[in-house]
């Protein structure tokens, strides 16, 4: 996501934090301390929370790799929450009654996370809200791809909600914008919805992944004890919103960032 985030503010793609001693050249265009499957909590993978991905970046202050006179004040920092928060909380036996805490906790968590790197001095702060998790294909597989799981998708109305507040809040102690919203949920509600936007893929069964297995034991990827593959992938990779049970295709991101061009260039570079 934050390649093609790169790719509409017409930047280069930042440097993985992992492989910085390999491309010390780049450091201009900026760092990526993300890590996959992690949120503003530990998760299921044993990765870097947010937290310590921004300690990350503060020992790049600290080293004088960047510096807050010059690189940090006219940098752009993004702070993304992809839901693997809420995925590690139901997979380790969270209830739908103590969502809603839950849910308080971690957007909390994210306030906290985006006033520190206000603090170091960043002056344009942007977070993603949230997709609409009940229109991945993990949750319409139980209705043959037919129809997004509206349950889930108040859930993540109610984080979008307090997200919006967090930031009003967080805007009003800067006295300004620093901080600002990349409405995910709204842009890839537009495309499911319309099957597409002007400018981008046309997807003719948006809910229905490219890549999945033949069975439900099986997923994207999935081998058996022989090496055969226990998954299948469609023609056209290209003509699919969605690669596997949570990930948009390439043609999937061009056509949610198609959907939310507009409001990149007018928030970000107005």
């Amino acid at each position: 996501m934050k390649k093609k985030t790169a790719k509409f503010l017409g930047v280069k793609s930042p440097v993985p934090y992992r492989w910085m001693k390999y491309a010390t050249n780049r450091l201009r265009y900026g760092v990526n301390f993300a890590y996959g499957g992690t949120g503003v909590f530990n998760t299921l993978v044993p990765e870097p929370n947010m937290t310590t991905q921004i300690d990350f970046f503060t020992k790049l202050m600290a080293d004088s790799v960047y510096t807050k006179a010059d690189i940090v004040q006219s940098s752009l920092f993004l702070l993304s929450l992809a839901g693997n928060d809420y995925g590690a909380y139901l997979a380790k036996g969270g209830t739908a009654q103590d969502l809603p805490a839950f849910i308080t906790s971690v957007v909390n968590q994210l306030a906290v996370n985006m006033r520190r790197v206000s603090q170091l001095g960043a002056k344009k702060i942007a977070v993603t809200a949230l997709e609409p998790l009940g229109c991945l294909p993990q949750s319409t597989i139980f209705n043959s791809f037919q129809q997004c799981n509206a349950t889930e998708n108040v859930a993540v109305d109610f984080h979008n909600s307090l997200l919006q507040q967090a930031v009003e809040k967080l805007n009003n102690e800067t006295m300004g914008s620093t901080f600002m919203i990349l409405d995910l949920f709204s842009s890839f509600t537009t495309v499911l919805e319309r099957k597409g936007v002007p400018g981008s893929t046309r997807f003719e069964t948006p809910l229905r992944p490219c890549c999945m297995g033949i069975s439900h034991e099986y997923s994207c990827g999935s081998m058996n004890e022989k090496g055969e593959k226990m998954y299948t992938v469609c023609n056209d990779p290209k003509s699919a919103f969605f690669w596997d049970r949570v990930h948009p295709t390439e043609a999937g991101w061009n056509a949610v960032y198609t959907a939310l061009k507009s409001t990149l260039t007018q928030k970000i570079f107005p």
